[in-house]
């Protein structure tokens, strides 16, 4: 199946996106908001005030009727977009076999079939192993477990701007926005960072390895490959291979965290493969698993040779989450997913450029594949533009200091694309002209 033999709509699907029957919000999604701060915990960020009830391709329907072209994809999740037929039924068909069984005390298929196709894809040549989780942070916090217990050593550096995840350790590597720190100290030792870019590699040579930490006293770099709540920001060309380089010379693991930024969305299967090394371990999680709840560290096999019992998961890897995993996988290669990131991506920066031209708030456009970031000049306008596109029918949300992000499922097509940079460009102008 091709992007342009995309499935049958639901009865009563609008036949172009966005479709709005009402004012943005409007009354039943106001009404979600009440009962929702009623009872639902404060700590949750949310964004704008958005109540889905439906999804299907490009397009989420809100409680009001209203259908949004997503470019937001549950946070750069539902890479194969919403409901993809392929992945609904394999859930279903899982679900009437078998909806728990767990993996981290038996043998259970689903597990071993999703992990033989982890393997298979690893960004790195020889043999892999392949451990599920349920989310992002824990795939990370189990990579940064996996890579102290194999080096001995309890040192992990991560980098400026970095997000890894909200449980202690992860949190602990998070250094995108104070707020997430904020009333959780004391956080986990044993962490330190540098900027993001080839600046930063000057400062862990010059400043931690020579002044502070030894280098063979380091366990693991923990790195996004492009950078996700810190702004999709891509590295310069000689960020990796220089800290490659280092990495070697330290016999220091390479933790990619490609929970954003991996499952084909720049391009790749997973982002480390458009800067020219091999790293050691992956986090991934997100688009894996097209909305169901999965995440999975892969490692080089003499990366992960701890004991049983040193780590493990109820629910890591449960058979229905890992059945949508495998179709996720099988999609994205059947349908050309990534090369389809690759074209997108081309026209929307292309189309942002042309667009925004002369918009005097934007500083600057960048991106790679579908993870496409526009900075404005401050925090506030990045926000009134996120809110403005909200009411025109697009869905974006904020990154970084200042800016907003596009991560649209993998399935966009080009006029889906065309639109949505055409109202993008006309909610900034609209913002512009108040400012």
């Amino acid at each position: 199946m091709t992007i342009a033999e995309k499935p049958a709509k639901p009865a009563a699907w609008p036949a172009t996106l966005p479709h709005l029957v009402t004012k943005v919000p409007g009354p039943k999604a106001l009404a979600q908001v009440a009962a929702d701060q009623a009872v639902v915990s404060g700590s949750l960020p949310r964004a704008y005030p958005f109540a889905p009830v439906r999804g299907f391709g490009m397009g989420v329907e809100d409680q009001d009727g209203n259908v949004f072209l997503d470019f937001c994809a549950g946070i750069a999740v539902n890479s194969t977009g919403h409901c993809h037929p392929r992945v609904v039924d394999a859930i279903v068909q899982q679900a009437q076999r078998l909806l728990h069984y767990s993996a981290s005390d038996f043998y259970e298929q689903r597990y071993q079939e999703l992990a033989s196709a982890l393997a298979e894809s690893a960004p790195w040549k020889g043999p892999s192993k392949v451990l599920l989780q349920n989310s992002g942070t824990e795939a990370v916090e189990a990579s940064i477990k996996l890579a102290r217990y194999m080096s001995g050593r309890q040192w992990i550096v991560g980098f400026v701007g970095g997000f890894h995840g909200r449980t202690l350790g992860a949190l602990t590597l998070t250094n995108s926005k104070a707020k997430y720190h904020a009333h959780f100290g004391p956080l986990a030792p044993g962490f330190l960072h540098v900027p993001f870019g080839s600046d930063g590699l000057d400062e862990l040579e010059e400043r931690i390895i020579a002044r502070t930490i030894p280098g063979d006293e380091i366990a693991a770099f923990v790195v996004e490959p492009v950078q996700g709540e810190g702004g999709y920001i891509v590295p310069d060309k000689d960020f990796f291979p220089r800290l490659k380089a280092i990495a070697d010379k330290y016999c220091i693991a390479i933790v990619v965290d490609e929970v954003q930024s991996g499952a084909g969305r720049t391009g790749k299967m997973w982002a480390i493969e458009n800067f020219g090394i091999e790293p050691d371990i992956v986090a991934a999680a997100k688009g894996l698993g097209s909305g169901m709840p999965i995440g999975a560290v892969i490692a080089k096999e003499h990366w992960m040779r701890w004991k049983p019992g040193s780590h493990g998961s109820t629910f890591g890897g449960n058979p229905v989450a890992a059945a949508a995993a495998i179709a996720t996988l099988d999609v994205i290669r059947d349908e050309n997913l990534m090369q389809n990131a690759i074209d997108r991506g081309a026209q929307a920066l292309s189309g942002l450029r042309a667009g925004l031209k002369g918009n005097k708030h934007v500083t600057d456009i960048r991106g790679i594949g579908l993870m496409i970031g526009v900075d404005f000049t401050n925090a506030d306008i990045a926000a009134e533009v996120e809110v403005e596109a909200f009411e025109r029918g697009l869905l974006v949300l904020t990154c970084g200091d200042r800016g907003v992000r596009m991560s649209p499922p993998l399935v966009v097509n080009e006029a889906e694309m065309d639109t949505a940079v055409r109202i993008f460009s006309e909610a900034a102008a609209a913002v512009a002209a108040r400012h």
